[in-house]
């Protein structure tokens, strides 16, 4: 969620709201004979408060779970969401006097410490995290589409292989047009037919062909594996370069190919770390938000109660 000027009313009235709290807090902790206490009449009430914008924030899974359910536009549920369970924390607070209490209170307490810090640092991830992707995954492609388009690229680096192969082979044929056009209008060198990288080099083809059962396709079928060597810039510009050295000139540009073909795996596998990192913290959030909405609701019962 891009925090932008349309969040503009929500963090005033926030703002506001908290600066009347605080207002409201300041002379009653300082005047009253007991100190603040979470059974007055303004604890009650601060407590009350804080639990409605608790609760609230708690009911933006069940929005998201019944979307047709037209109860407020899903973005403005969102914004509630963020600035009301940001509100809540120091109106709990506020609530029992920055006093834990007893084991229960202390407990709810620091699951809601929890919850109001991961909230915050999970607003933050959604606010940055889609601009650092744009920014640095120019390949980025639909997140449920990467296994698809992993097989793609492993496929295309074997037709890439394959075409250089046949062309070191002399396998005119088999090699694309645009090879076998600049075959036919090469000459010779040194006595020998050069035909542009078609002259047949067994044992550069069988090292490549290698190179792609052993390293490249594992690497660009498996998910992950950013520890393998083409897993990493630097050892991949190594692995490519050596065999520049052995291959024509004009095969260098296949190898472009099937070095741009492993950048844009790089580029998924970040993606893919970056997305579980993005949606992950809901993992820790989530459960810990309805225990703590739970034992809320519990302490609630046990202090009017007794």
């Amino acid at each position: 969620m891009l925090i932008d000027h349309t969040h503009r009313k929500w963090f005033l009235g926030s703002a506001a709201a908290l600066t009347v709290a605080a207002a409201v807090y300041v002379p009653y902790a300082l005047h009253s004979p007991q100190g603040p206490r979470g059974g007055s009449g303004i604890g009650l009430t601060f407590g009350t408060t804080g639990f409605l914008c608790m609760l609230f924030a708690g009911l933006l899974g069940l929005r998201k779970k019944f979307p047709i359910w037209r109860i407020g536009r899903a973005q403005t549920w969102m914004r509630g969401h963020l600035w009301l369970g940001l509100l809540s924390f120091p109106l709990i607070l506020f609530h029992g006097g920055f006093h834990f209490g007893g084991s229960l209170t202390r407990l709810l307490m620091w699951l809601f410490g929890f919850v109001w810090i991961s909230g915050i640092l999970g607003a933050a991830l959604q606010h940055f995290m889609p601009r650092f992707q744009t920014a640095q995954l120019p390949m980025e492609t639909i997140y449920e589409q990467i296994d698809r388009v992993r097989g793609q690229l492993a496929e295309e680096a074997g037709q890439l292989v394959e075409e250089t192969c046949s062309a070191l082979e002399g396998e005119v044929s088999r090699a694309s047009e645009r090879q076998r056009a600049v075959s036919a209008s090469a000459g010779t060198q040194g006595g020998l037919t050069v035909a542009s990288g078609l002259r047949t080099n067994q044992q550069v083809s069988v090292q490549l062909r290698t190179f792609l059962d052993q390293e490249m396709r594992p690497y660009l079928e498996r998910a992950g594996a950013h520890t393998a060597r083409l897993g990493q810039s630097g050892q991949a510009q190594k692995m490519f370069q050596q065999f520049r050295v052995l291959l024509p000139p004009d095969l260098h540009s296949n190898l472009d190919d099937l070095e741009n073909i492993c950048e844009e795996k790089r580029q998924l596998d970040k993606q893919s770390r970056l997305h579980r990192i993005l949606h992950g913290w809901l993992l820790v959030h989530i459960p810990l938000s309805y225990g703590l909405l739970v034992l809320g609701a519990v302490h609630a019962v046990v202090a009017l109660r007794f």
